[in-house]
């Protein structure tokens, strides 16, 4: 069992996904040596990516300090990071925002298991519209600030709070997370990232290399085009990710789409998505498209939108595979365009679960839910050489 490398900054990954988190840390240097993971496909692609981090499939509610301590240091580790679910303080496809259950009190296990390991650092990620959640339907009192509250209580009173944007540390896309990063050592100073680039990375630098796929065909593509970017250069480069090498494309694979369902995305512009379809046909026009079912009878705001070659795509969920179309070809993006979007690299294996799994079921994440999920790996990294330059201090 990994004790910790000499002079290595350890890591415990909480509500840890497929590994986003873990690889950015490691890229950086840090040492992952525990993760806690409810959802089984997630666990299986983590432990496949990182066999040396022990990975507990568990509730998070349920683990014990027997299940962590034996694989920490002695004296405890030096950050754990909790990226708790956030379903319920995500605005996107809930304009009510009335939905509460017992997920937004996950926080108090980011926070309980860094007492339990005797961490001097937590970071705490979340989408931004957290700060403005309430704890309960009636009440002004706002999660963000019992965190904070608890924090303190926890012994962890010097802390920051940041809204960082990805595109501004080399992820192509527009996705902006909120974290929190405490600490119970008085006299250090904390601080943020410094965004890393001025220039995004657009989405055409994104996908160069990855070759056209056809829909139906099921034929899966395992071989890069000539054509390479800065960015496909870095998800390619397993030496700066610390990872071993590999050079087969993987997990390139077409989706199956109706001959209707491609006729829609013909009529879509880049910048374009089914609202916009909506908007521009009307009447007679309009039913008979939903006639001829290139159109659904009902309009999803967050559906079928093509990309746009010169910029970054914008927030990548875990419901990308409906939400995207490819900017030039018509079909949805395969899994390893949404993880060259995510800024995993590209040896990644999302070995875990299936293709796709109906978004009933809460309990199994397929691959694009696994991706959509996850903390851009290049943010975390980003992170990880802000957490080091911290420690410097310690």
């Amino acid at each position: 069992m990994e004790m910790g490398e000499k002079g290595a900054v350890t890591h415990i990954d909480c509500f840890s996904g497929p590994g986003g988190i873990c690889t950015g840390f490691h890229a950086a240097g840090l040492q992952t040596l525990v993760a806690i993971e409810y959802i089984e496909s997630c666990v299986q692609t983590y432990k496949k990516n990182h066999p040396e981090v022990h990975v507990i499939h568990s509730d998070i509610r349920d683990v014990t300090e027997e299940q962590i301590l034996p694989y920490i240091p002695e004296g405890g580790v030096d950050i754990v990071t909790s990226g708790m679910p956030c379903e319920t303080f995500s605005t996107a496809g809930n304009t009510s925002r009335s939905f509460y259950d017992d997920r937004q009190f996950l926080f108090r296990e980011g926070i309980r298991i860094a007492k339990l390991a005797n961490a001097k650092f937590i970071l705490f990620e979340n989408v931004p519209a957290i700060t403005t959640k309430t704890v309960a339907k009636n009440t002004n009192h706002l999660v963000v600030d019992l965190i904070k509250k608890e924090l303190v209580q926890a012994g962890y009173s010097n802390y920051i709070e940041v809204v960082l944007d990805s595109a501004k540390f080399g992820v192509p896309q527009k996705r902006n997370r909120f974290f929190i990063l405490a600490t119970r050592l008085k006299g250090v100073k904390l601080s943020q990232p410094k965004p890393t680039t001025d220039i995004a990375v657009t989405v055409e630098e994104a996908l160069k290399g990855l070759p056209n796929v056809v829909p139906n065909t099921k034929k899966e593509a395992t071989k890069y085009l000539q054509s390479e970017s800065n960015y496909s250069r870095l998800l390619k480069d397993d030496k700066f990710w610390n990872r071993e090498k590999s050079d087969k494309l993987t997990y390139h694979m077409p989706m199956n789409h109706r001959e209707a369902t491609i006729k829609r995305f013909e009529m879509l512009k880049q910048g374009e998505s089914l609202k916009n379809l909506f908007e521009k046909y009307n009447g007679k026009e309009l039913e008979q498209l939903q006639t001829q079912r290139i159109l659904p009878k009902k309009m999803f705001i967050k559906r079928n939108y093509r990309l746009k070659e010169k910029e970054p795509s914008p927030t990548v969920t875990s419901h990308c595979l409906d939400e995207f179309v490819h900017p030039r070809f018509n079909r949805a993006l395969t899994v390893r365009e949404c993880a060259r979007l995510q800024s995993f690299p590209d040896s990644y294996d999302f070995c875990g679960g299936p293709y796709l799994v109906p978004h009933l079921n809460r309990t199994v994440q397929d691959k694009y839910e696994q991706i959509g999920d996850a903390v851009p790996p290049l943010l975390a990294y980003a992170w990880g050489r802000e957490i080091k330059k911290i420690m410097e201090q310690v």
